[in-house]
């Protein structure tokens, strides 16, 4: 058998690194995180490898994906109770849910930079 009827096997549909705009990556990350969705099956819609969505989901929850401007968290608001049961100084309390299970309650005399640094060690920053 001659050698040059050796087959080629060199591959020319492989798949290539994509580079994701940085727009597109919050639409789909934003689309993965709506209430109900699955993100396999947004990753389907947008041609995306599943593990890539939940690596650009990580990114985005510790604020490293976007242009790095603020960004929303949801937020819940409590009833207030009625005044009359209300012990003093306990108006001037807020209180923070963490992921993890974590709550923390801060009065208004609290310092910014202490609990910027609390809430860092919370999420594992």
């Amino acid at each position: 058998m001659s050698t040059d009827m050796v087959m080629d096997t060199t591959v020319t549909d492989r798949r290539r690194n994509r580079s994701w705009p940085e727009p597109l990556k919050l639409e789909i990350v934003a689309a993965s995180l709506e209430p109900g969705a699955s993100v396999s099956v947004v990753a389907r819609r947008y041609d995306v490898n599943t593990n890539q969505l939940f690596s650009w989901r990580k990114l985005y929850r510790e604020g490293l994906l976007g242009s790095g401007s603020p960004t929303l968290v949801p937020v819940a608001v409590a009833d207030v109770p009625d005044a009359g049961n209300v012990p003093a100084g306990v108006t001037d309390t807020i209180e923070i849910e963490v992921p993890g299970g974590y709550r923390v309650r801060v009065g208004s005399g609290v310092d910014g930079k202490a609990l910027r640094r609390v809430l860092d060690a919370l999420a594992g920053r």
